[in-house]
């Protein structure tokens, strides 16, 4: 375990000047409330804290950031309140420890809604103070770290949520090595096996590698000697979450990935660097397509070098980074590097300038209450990938890869992205799905009269663009449903001789409509258009019991009264009823044991998909409801895998085998062979549930040869 004295002289080597006597009444505080309190792994609490503020100092973070890490637990896990904070340590040690606390005290319809409430709030306050994010960074990082002490399925449930947030927060904000150590830790919870099989081909040829490593490092050394450029060599080796990446992307066998070890030519100049990369280029032949220049034009997050692969001496490809010492610094802490650290100062404005994308990612999501809608938005506001496109007066604009003429239409205006008719990229017109690219020049081509289309949530990338596509939806819909939710209700009412329309300005209704929850009566006959709610509901609220008890039940009066004939046939309850017909989304193809949730289908019952299935997250959430599986079940569902392998004698049978031996029905196989020599596998296999999946990929992913294994979409 960490030491305070070794935190202490840390900051005091890189601050001389600075007053640690806030890290030191931190560190008390904190052994004092957390005293008597103890991790999984069996050490004393204190051990986190220590640990996290260890990794801030790493980071030359500032003392007033570590007293904060140092605390970061004490409001969640002890009876410290943030006002007995702010007396004892000040306003800005408050503002960060309460930004990192997790809302851990509200309650939340599920562990979704938790979670995103969680996110959300994080968010907000590291567009308020960048610092919340680093401490949570390094709190995630310790706890990755020692995660072998939870339980299977919460290492699974913290490493998914590392690598689809965590993670990807840290390369936009350019730490590097967080990032690669947040990815790394959360594939080897993840997909042990192909993790270890992954380490274990690595260290088999490490020893060939290393004399590798050593050849190339002579040669470079050489050239910039003889050039007489300084410089140093550094030689390292991808993580194998990089590697795993890699060989998925590229559909490559391990022996096949060329970059494996990737070289660092580190020097004290911009000159210098063009300089080197044309040394390098002297000595060996570079591919192409394989060279960027981050330097003239740098990532968001900061980063900067020259990237280039060549052929090497022996005829293998090699990537070779060229930057300066600056810039390795910068690549090494990101958005870290730039803070300041005088009182009273926030992040320069340079650096402010490239971090808006935090505030834009705060703003498309403040609107947003389904929690799986937007964490699902979070992850791809996260997507590291962008393209930089121009508009014709020659303005750049920043899209995620496989961003379309609608979604640039919208960055630009919400009206200009709706009235979207049309585009020209590069002076041509192309399909409004079209895919740009790096460097395209795009016009919009606009029609007064136009609409956005359903069909533009298939291809649109950015979260803006989805939002107010489905915003427009929404608002037909609602007036589709509100003509239709009247006209059920009149006749409904017409039934039993009541005049629905004179009984809508009356105060009954203005009760019944507060009874049902709603804040007006358009709200009620909106859902009773969406479904959600049935004519015979309202109808009842005015309509005496006794008369209602003489008529015979019909089915509907059944299902709302809750009566249960049968037992139901589908596995799934909606809201604990039965007798509703239950269809399952074949785009998504749920199983017990995944989280799901049901939408309203006018004619067609209740779709069940999962909850993070991307077109359930395209449905107007008013037409959303509970559901969830039956405890008892025995059918079995077709759930879609693909498996990654090397050709072989008898791979096929293999998996069969695997498969049978644990009671898992083959429906359908399809193989592609690829001229690697690597086959892809598409199976449709009938599961009983998440636990049954879970085995039959682990059985497969022992076979040999089995570079991946896993469940997709329809």
């Amino acid at each position: 375990m960490i030491r305070i004295t070794d935190i202490l002289d840390k900051v005091a080597e890189l601050y001389p000047a600075a007053d640690l006597d806030i890290i030191d009444r931190a560190y008390i505080f904190s052994a004092r409330v957390h005293d008597g309190q103890v991790r999984l792994s069996g050490e004393p609490y204190l051990s986190h804290p220590l640990e996290v503020a260890g990794i801030l100092a790493d980071m030359n973070l500032d003392p007033v950031s570590i007293a904060a890490g140092l605390l970061h637990d004490v409001i969640e896990d002890t009876h410290s309140t943030p006002e007995q904070i702010e007396e004892m340590f000040g306003p800005e040690v408050r503002h960060i420890v309460v930004g990192v606390t997790k809302l851990s005290t509200l309650p939340f319809s599920s562990a979704q809604a938790r979670q995103a409430e969680n996110i959300r709030k994080m968010l907000l306050a590291m567009a308020d103070d960048i610092r919340v994010i680093l401490i949570k960074l390094a709190d995630r990082l310790h706890n990755m770290r020692t995660l072998q002490f939870h339980k299977e399925a919460k290492r699974r449930q913290i490493a998914r949520e590392t690598m689809d947030i965590y993670a990807p927060i840290a390369a936009r904000l350019g730490i590097y090595w967080i990032k690669n150590e947040l990815e790394n830790n959360s594939f080897m919870y993840l997909m042990p096996e192909e993790f270890a099989r992954i380490e274990s081909l690595v260290a088999t040829g490490r020893e060939e590698r290393e004399h590798f490593v050593a050849t190339v490092k002579g040669f470079i050394s050489e050239k910039m000697a003889a050039s007489g450029l300084a410089c140093e060599v550094l030689g390292r080796y991808k993580n194998a979450y990089s590697i795993h990446q890699k060989m998925i992307s590229q559909n490559l066998a391990f022996e096949d990935v060329y970059d494996i070890i990737a070289f660092r030519i580190i020097l004290d100049t911009i000159p210098q660097c063009y300089e080197a990369l044309g040394m390098v280029h002297s000595l060996w032949k570079p591919i192409d397509i394989k060279f960027k220049d981050y330097i003239a034009r740098p990532k968001p997050n900061m980063y900067q070098s020259l990237h280039t692969t060549v052929i090497g001496p022996k005829g293998e490809r090699i990537e070779i980074q060229i930057r300066t010492q600056e810039m390795d610094r910068v690549a090494k802490s990101g958005i870290a590097a730039h803070w300041s650290y005088k009182e009273g100062q926030a992040l320069d404005e340079t650096a402010s300038k490239r971090f808006a994308w935090i505030q834009d990612l705060v703003e498309n999501q403040e609107n947003i209450r389904d929690p799986e809608e937007f964490l699902e938005n979070v992850r791809i506001d996260l997507f590291p990938d962008e393209v930089y496109v121009f508009s014709p007066k020659g303005e750049v604009k920043t899209l995620p890869k496989g961003g379309t003429p609608v979604d640039f239409a919208y960055l630009i205006h919400t009206e200009v992205g709706s009235q979207c008719t049309g585009a020209k990229v590069n002076g041509r017109m192309v399909p409004l799905s079209h895919e740009l690219a790096t460097g395209d020049t795009v016009e919009i081509i606009t029609s007064k009269n136009h609409n956005p289309s359903k069909d533009w949530l298939k291809f649109v990338k950015t979260v803006k663009a989805r939002a107010r596509i489905r915003q427009w939806i929404k608002t037909q819909e609602k007036e589709r449903s509100l003509s239709l939710g009247r006209e059920m209700c009149e006749k409904a009412f017409r039934k039993h001789r009541l005049n629905f329309n004179n009984l809508l300005r009356s105060e009954k209704m203005t009760e019944v409509v507060e009874q049902f929850g709603f804040k007006s009566v358009d709200d009620l006959m909106v859902s009773v258009g969406y479904g959600k709610t049935t004519p015979l509901q309202v109808l009842r609220k005015f309509v005496p019991k006794t008369e209602e008890e003489e008529k015979p039940h019909s089915i509907l009066d059944r299902l709302i009264g809750r009566v249960r004939r049968k037992k139901p046939k589908a596995g799934v309850l909606v809201k604990g009823l039965d007798d509703i017909l239950i269809r399952f989304g074949k785009c998504c193809q749920p199983v017990p044991g995944d989280p799901i949730i049901g939408y309203i289908t006018r004619g067609y019952g209740v779709t069940v998909h999962r909850t993070n299935c991307i077109n359930a997250l395209k449905v107007n959430p008013d037409r959303q409801i509970d559901v969830e599986w039956t405890e008892s079940n025995t059918e079995s569902y077709p759930v879609k895998i693909l498996i990654s392998a090397i050709d072989r004698v008898g791979l096929l049978a293999d998996i069969a085998t695997n498969i049978s031996k644990l009671e898992a029905n083959i429906a359908s196989l399809t193989t592609d062979m690829r001229a690697n020599k690597t086959a892809e596998i598409h199976l449709t296999l009938a599961i009983r549930d998440t636990e049954h999946l879970n085995r039959v990929l682990a059985a497969i992913r022992k076979i040999r040869l089995v570079q991946d294994v896993r469940r997709i979409d329809a």
